[in-house]
């Protein structure tokens, strides 16, 4: 067992109760960090991971039988995959603030609920019209769940431990595609019992999976670190104090103002394009990847089997480069490597006609790609100071970034080769590249003006009450490269 954690005696004064300091070592420090992943980390990952399988599992239920039952001939798939996207991206600002008025652990399982409900319906779905109402309706009620969790981990963790938490969150998109090619395999199977195709029964039971869960998370999450129940009041005091010196204690109020930093603050602007060069090549993949490996010769069975590795190798980068990015404390030169890979991938599905180089290049794509969405959002939230306007800033990057969702559902319309998408996905990660190194660059300068004018003017931490409103704009604050 651990030591118990040294107190300071001194205890606060005023109406404050509770120790002043709490004198954590390292090894207590990792110790405390690892409860909170314990507690925290489960539950959220099995909830995106329900929610991305019933995103994307439309890509599957098309290999499964769908396209020929709802006659999706033309645009008509493409179509279904992109509505989902247009409600979806402009609920995620709202959904933040509501996160931030109400409890997380009220808020995110009451809208899991409710897209539960919707995909379990979508088993009833007959006709084209009735798809993309529900697809329409499915991303409304999904919209919360991405931002919300992301602004909720950064209400638990420093700025420098967030990459991996973020990464171990969003792996489970990764397992989500793993295992939706082979929970479909298998569903298939169950075509005709109960007058249902085998692609209505992928709907239903995923649907029903998911609202077991919600009603589970009621009880299993926990809201903000000064009510968390499994933290002891020494615990409890270290992680409030850790994360106020974190953020320079800025303001965690709910004012408009906060808001409106978020939205005036071309920073902002820049980390949407990034999200959004590396999110369209992400949707493509988790969209098309079983009809890509489809039209390369094999059987719909067999595509549906080989769309597991990619996602595989996929999950297992996204551990790892979490892991290393908070080690060395970077964040853009993780995306910058990450795009490349991917974009290397996608000049080999371009270029190759083979069906083995392009299931290498769609395995490439699949491992550069993925891993940087974890980083990209550890490295906004990061850099956005105070909890409204970091909450904000998260939904706005990936509000904004998941329009990109629509244009991943057109560009793949040239069987087989598919030189429109691939081509598209080439220039959507050379956006990332080039807007990523412009932000490096920008954050230096920032930074470096920073520390000039703290030395000229003698501004040090004593006097960070004065900055408290200021959010990144502090003087005293500084941004993650």
């Amino acid at each position: 067992m651990p030591s118990s954690p040294r107190i300071s005696s001194d205890t606060a004064s005023g109406n404050e109760k509770g120790p002043v300091d709490v004198g954590f070592d390292a090894q207590e420090r990792r110790r405390v960090l690892r409860k909170i992943d314990w507690h925290l980390l489960p539950i959220v990952s099995l909830l995106y991971l329900l929610s991305f399988l019933d995103r994307s599992n439309v890509g599957n239920a098309k290999v499964a039988g769908m396209s020929t039952d709802l006659n999706l001939t033309g645009y008509r798939y493409n179509i279904a995959a992109a509505v989902f996207f247009i409600l979806y991206s402009f609920a995620e600002v709202p959904s933040n603030i509501a996160l931030k008025v109400f409890r997380p652990s009220r808020w995110i399982p009451s809208i899991m609920v409710a897209w539960g409900l919707i995909m379990t319906l979508m088993c009833l779905v007959n006709t084209f019209q009735g798809l993309v109402v529900a697809r329409v309706f499915l991303g409304l009620t999904e919209a919360g769940l991405f931002p919300g969790v992301t602004y909720y981990i950064s209400l638990w963790y420093p700025r420098g431990e967030r990459s991996l938490r973020i990464a171990l969150f969003f792996s489970a998109a990764t397992v989500a595609g793993a295992f939706g090619g082979i929970l479909a395999y298998a569903i298939e199977k169950m075509e005709g019992v109960g007058g249902l195709h085998g692609w209505q029964w992928i709907f239903c039971l995923e649907g029903i999976a998911t609202i077991i869960a919600a009603l589970a998370a009621f009880f299993l999450m926990y809201d903000y670190p000064d009510t968390a129940s499994f933290l002891t009041d020494a615990e409890r005091h270290y992680v409030i104090q850790m994360l106020k010196r974190d953020s320079n204690n800025l303001s965690t109020d709910y004012q408009l103002r906060f808001v409106l930093q978020a939205l005036r603050d071309y920073k902002s602007y820049v980390q949407v394009g990034v999200y959004i060069g590396l999110l369209v090549p992400v949707y493509a993949i988790s969209l098309f990847t079983p009809t890509i490996i489809n039209e390369l010769g094999f059987s719909a069975a067999n595509a549906q089997l080989l769309s597991v590795p990619p996602f595989v190798c996929g999950c297992i980068f996204t551990i790892l480069v979490g892991v290393l990015s908070d080690k060395h404390k970077l964040r853009g030169p993780y995306v910058i490597g990450g795009s490349f890979v991917s974009l290397v991938g996608y000049i080999i599905l371009y270029t190759q006609s083979g069906a083995a180089a392009s299931y290498v290049g769609a395995v490439l794509a699949a491992v550069g790609v993925f891993p940087t969405i974890a980083v990209d959002l550890a490295w906004a939230s990061s850099n956005a100071g105070g909890d409204i306007k970091r909450g904000v800033v998260v939904a706005m990057v990936i509000g904004i970034g998941n329009l990109g969702g629509i244009c991943s559902s057109f560009v793949y319309l040239d069987p087989p080769r598919f030189h429109i998408g691939h081509g598209t996905m080439i220039g959507f990660l050379s956006l990332s590249i080039l807007l990523s190194c412009f932000a490096m660059w920008n954050y230096q300068r920032i930074n470096k003006q920073k520390d000039a004018l703290c030395r000229e003017e003698g501004i040090t931490d004593d006097r960070k009450g004065e900055f408290v409103d200021m959010g990144d704009e502090s003087p005293l604050f500084r941004y993650a490269i």
